[in-house]
Parts: structure tokens; C-alpha cells; sequence
């Protein structure tokens, strides 16, 4: 006999467009925030890391003079930001706006994606799924700290400050150096889920905790390898952002240990 509580495939449909729809809207209402209080997230947020004053290099700076390293950490170098193209300022307004209405909007729009999945879970997956909510957004909130701390100010200093010749000033695009501080920072939080996608792997059989270890070496290229893309070309810079990729990774490798644990339990008491 047909659950009346069971929902047609029509039904379902409607509620994912629902589901769509308001997390679209807490996306557009942070991101007109940011539109409106334009001053405050490019002044104080978006241009920050071009300035000799920001905390990343006051940082370093201090730790040169910790590890007696005289100033050889203290980055300085300067750029001017100049718009080139007619709707460039209005463009680079539009796409700051909703990568931050994405960012600030991420724990409920993450919400409104389980809620939709979990009514079709069991009883102790609901329980997971709740806790699932929190973990995403903490990750993701720390990767977006870790990318706009430290990716983008490491990016923005060597290639701002990077010269083939004296004779060549550096005087970066707007719509440049807005791409390289917004992407870097959104990166950050995506690539802080790896946690969770392992999680779902190892939820559905795709990996395990003994396939995790065996390619361990083939995964520790490929951080390299990503580290190289999303900062600049210089080792200090890929050393900072490996070793966070490769915590995770072997926190991922505990996270499908517990998975697997906890579905052959529940396969023998069922």
C-alpha cells in the first residue's frame, strides 16, 4: 500500500524549486547589503590586502623580527589600481556583491540542500545531517578566512609587485586584481570541503579509509599541483597552502574510516 505521506515525483520537484528559490533570495538580499554598503566591502575588505598595513603582512613582518630574520618577510611592495574599460568599476561592483552574498548567505543556502534530502534519510542519518549543516559551514567559513589571510595577500603581493624590468611599473586592472582577491578567497571555502565530499564518498562506497591511504602519494601530487594554480608561482606560498590541503586530506582518510565503521554496524543489526 502507497505512503500517503510519500511524495510524487512532481511534488519533489516543486519543493527543490522552492528550495532554489529561497536560497536565491537570501543570496540577492546579501548581495544588495554588499551593493548598498559598497564603501565598507571594497575600502576596508576588497582593497585591504593591497595596503602595506594589513594584518597578513604585519604578520610576517613581526615574525621576521621574532626568528631574527631582520625584514626578509616583511612584504611592501606597492600597485596602483586603475579601471580601463567603460562599465568596469560597475562590473567588478556586481560580481564583489554576489561572490559576497554567496559567502555570507553559504550556511543557509547549504541548509535549504538538506533539507530538501532529508526526509528521505533514516532516523541516525537525520541525526548526521544535522551535525553535516554545522561541519559544511565551519569548513567552508574557514577556508574563505584562509584564502582572503593568506592566498589572496601572498597572490596579490608577488604579482603586484612581480617586474620583468625596472623599466615596467606595475599598475594593475581593476576587474584583475577584484578576480584574483574574490576567487582566491571563494576557492579557499570550496576547497575546505574536501572533509564532506570524502564523507559522501565513503557514505556511498565510492571510497574507503584503505583507498585513501594507498593513493595517498597520487593525492599529495595533486595538492601540489592545486596549490600551484590558486596561489603565485614561489614555494613559500605553495608550502603554506599544502600543508592545510594534506591535514585535510588525513583528516578525510579518519572521516571514511568512521563511515565504513558505522554501515557495517548498521548492517549487522539490521
Amino acid at each position: 500500500m502507497a505512503d500517503p505521506n510519500e511524495m510524487t515525483f512532481l511534488q519533489h520537484l516543486e519543493e527543490l524549486r522552492w528550495r532554489i528559490i529561497k536560497a536565491f533570495i537570501a543570496i540577492l538580499v546579501f548581495a544588495t547589503a554588499a551593493f548598498v554598503f559598497k564603501n565598507i566591502v571594497f575600502d576596508v575588505l576588497i582593497f585591504a590586502p593591497k595596503n602595506a598595513d594589513f594584518i597578513t603582512y604585519r604578520f610576517f613582518c613581526r615574525m621576521s623580527e621574532i626568528l631574527g630574520l631582520d625584514d626578509s618577510l616583511c612584504l611592501t611592495s606597492s600597485f596602483e589600481l586603475q579601471n580601463i574599460t567603460m562599465s568596469g568599476q560597475f562590473t567588478s561592483h556586481i560580481l564583489v556583491s554576489v561572490v559576497l552574498g554567496f559567502i555570507i548567505s553559504f550556511p543557509y543556502v547549504f541548509y535549504q540542500l538538506w533539507a530538501f534530502i532529508m526526509p528521505g534519510l533514516s532516523g541516525s542519518e537525520k541525526a548526521t545531517a544535522r551535525g553535516a549543516v554545522v561541519a559544511t559551514s565551519f569548513l567552508f567559513l574557514a577556508g574563505v578566512l584562509f584564502g582572503y589571510f593568506l592566498i589572496s595577500p601572498l597572490s596579490v603581493q608577488f604579482l603586484g609587485g612581480y617586474q620583468v624590468s625596472d623599466q615596467v611599473e606595475n599598475i594593475i586592472a581593476l576587474n584583475s586584481f577584484i578576480t584574483t582577491v574574490t576567487m582566491t578567497t571563494l576557492s579557499g571555502g570550496l576547497v575546505f570541503q574536501l572533509p564532506v565530499v570524502i564523507y559522501f564518498l565513503a557514505k556511498l562506497g565510492l571510497v574507503t579509509p584503505e583507498s585513501l591511504k594507498k593513493y595517498r602519494k597520487h593525492a599529495i601530487v595533486g595538492v601540489l599541483i592545486l596549490s600551484a594554480i590558486i596561489t603565485p608561482p614561489d614555494v613559500t606560498s605553495q608550502i603554506l597552502v599544502t600543508l592545510p590541503l594534506l591535514v585535510l586530506y588525513e583528516v578525510s582518510i579518519h572521516i571514511a574510516r568512521f563511515v565504513v565503521r558505522k554501515n557495517r554496524r548498521e548492517e549487522l543489526t539490521s
